[in-house]
C-alpha cells in the first residue's frame, strides 16, 4: 500500500491548476486520501466536476493530467 507521501507525490501540488482543464485530483479527510472518481477542473477559484461543472466539496491537495486509460473510466 502507498504511503501518504508517495499518493501526494503522485500529483502536482505546488502552484495554481490550470483553468478550466479536466484533472485528476487528489482529495484528503479525516480519513485519509483518496482520488475523486471523476474528472475535475479549477474554474472561477473553485474546484468543479468538469462534465457537469457543480462545485466538489473536498480538500484537494492535489491534481494532475488524467492518462488515457483512467480518462476513459472516469
Amino acid at each position: 500500500m502507498a504511503t501518504r507521501q508517495e499518493r501526494i507525490d503522485a500529483f502536482n501540488h505546488e502552484g495554481s491548476p490550470p483553468t478550466n482543464e479536466p484533472l485528476e485530483v487528489l482529495c484528503e479527510d479525516h480519513v485519509g486520501t483518496y482520488v475523486i472518481p471523476f474528472l475535475c477542473q479549477w474554474s472561477n477559484g473553485t474546484w468543479q466536476n468538469a462534465r457537469t461543472g457543480r462545485h466538489i466539496e473536498a480538500t484537494v491537495i492535489g491534481w494532475r493530467v488524467p492518462n488515457k486509460k483512467s480518462a476513459l473510466n472516469l
